[in-house]
């Protein structure tokens, strides 16, 4: 007869296993601590005693719950914060969309050590479950409420007064937010480092002045089709936070190239500029900035219609780090830009995204430039007229794993013996 117990006596379910003899509650609540959501659950099914380590509320600390967005009620979300309490630091509710305020109130209630909180896409709340954050939630550090288009200026003022350690906002499309609600929660939470305010259409420079003028550890701002601003708002932004690794201002089409000065005389630290759509850029602004802003990893410069091969030659020169570019639609760009770029310092070990599409003189030249960017895991060529199959097909004997994003329109047929209809090709038709 084998000394060791069977499998079946190992792992039974009575409470008298012989794991659960074995090992003490504290090895076994550690090992519980590894699971996942689901796992977990199958685990308190298992026995009396295994229902007890599972639902735990130290295995409960960091929940996500995106995965089952559609079945998550109100109630779920009750019965989990009363099963957690304190214990719970970090819980996800993205796109949960049954979710609304009374149940966020009875979870401000019973998680008041909840540090992280995602309420993305949860579009039934109103200020009120901010009122409840802000009541019972003071540790509360980062909150997502991406989409939720009832919160106001209000959600903004009572998280000034209960949340002073927030440390990351996400109030993207939430479009009723005015310069007051930003001047409020600025003021009393001075240890802000990422604000994203994507499409707060209402937004304008007096917001991005209070920004400034309290926010000195901003290190990630997204203004994304805030089209009210101007160069007078994000100067002052450039000139208070010194810390700024990371800015989109695309779709504003108002900012000049004293943004890029601004930025390059302020924000040596800076590695993240989207600038898509601002038409008004030009090689002078960029100059400045590659010059001055030596740790560029990721540029979005699309239609930015204005910018050369000088722009590149700037990059090339004094941009190192540069992984991800985009120059889509940028139709002044030419193979002898590409070139320098392909021979700069970042295009050996760095570069790993180019976008192209849509850049008239670019040929085939550009793509033997590119074929010592070792890196380079994706290029787009979408209606790049003058690259050909034999071109992309030249750069994957040297990239063979690169994801080449292109289209070739089908050849016209010839015109039929003795017909004078004019004919068309199958995408005409179609269209």
């Amino acid at each position: 007869m084998s000394p060791f117990p069977s499998i079946s006596t190992m792992f039974s379910n009575s409470d008298e296993a012989v794991i659960n003899k074995k090992l003490p509650k504290e090895l076994l609540l550690r090992i519980f601590s590894f699971l996942d959501v689901v796992t977990l659950c199958r685990c308190a099914q298992v026995s009396r005693s295994w229902n007890v380590l599972a639902l735990d509320g130290s295995n409960w600390q960091r929940i996500d719950l995106f995965d089952f967005q559609r079945d998550i009620e109100g109630r779920v979300v009750e019965n989990i914060s009363k099963r957690c309490g304190g214990f719970l630091r970090k819980l996800s509710l993205r796109g949960c969309l049954g979710v609304g305020d009374s149940a966020l109130r009875t979870f401000s209630q019973n998680c008041r050590n909840i540090e992280l909180l995602s309420l993305n896409g949860c579009t039934k709340i109103t200020d009120s479950t901010c009122n409840s954050l802000s009541k019972f939630c003071p540790k509360l550090k980062h909150l997502d409420l991406a989409s939720c288009t009832s919160i106001t200026n209000l959600s903004l003022k009572a998280l000034s007064e209960g949340c002073p350690l927030l440390e990351q906002l996400n109030i993207s499309w939430c479009d009723q937010v005015t310069k007051d609600g930003i001047q409020a929660l600025v003021r009393c939470c001075p240890g802000l480092k990422g604000l994203f305010l994507k499409g707060c259409t209402q937004l304008e420079d007096e917001a991005l002045k209070h920004i400034g003028a309290h926010c000195p550890e901003l290190v990630t701002l997204n203004l994304q089709t805030c089209s009210q601003i101007t160069d007078e708002g994000l100067i002052t932004i450039c000139r208070g936070c010194h810390h700024l690794q990371s800015l989109c201002v695309s779709g504003c089409a108002n900012i000049t190239d004293a943004i890029l000065h601004a930025l390059g005389l302020n924000c040596p630290r800076l590695r993240i500029l989207e600038v898509a759509r601002c038409s008004q850029l030009t090689d002078v602004g960029f100059t400045t900035l590659a010059r001055n802003c030596h740790e560029l990893e990721k540029m979005d410069l699309e239609e930015c219609v204005q910018i050369t091969d000088g722009t590149l030659i700037q990059l090339s020169i004094h941009c190192p780090r540069l992984q991800v570019l985009s120059l889509s639609h940028c139709e002044l760009i030419t193979d002898d830009g590409i070139r320098h770029l392909g021979s700069g310092p970042c295009a050996h070990d760095r570069l790993e995204v180019i976008e192209l599409d849509n850049c008239p003189l670019i040929t085939d030249a550009s793509l033997e430039h590119l074929k010592t960017c070792h890196s380079l895991d994706r290029i787009e060529l979408y209606d790049c007229q003058q690259i050909t199959r034999a071109g992309i097909k030249r750069l994957r004997t040297h990239l063979p794993n690169i994801k080449v994003h292109a289209y070739f329109a089908p050849v016209t047929p010839p015109p039929s013996v003795g017909g004078s209809r004019q004919r068309f090709c199958r995408c005409c038709i179609l269209l």
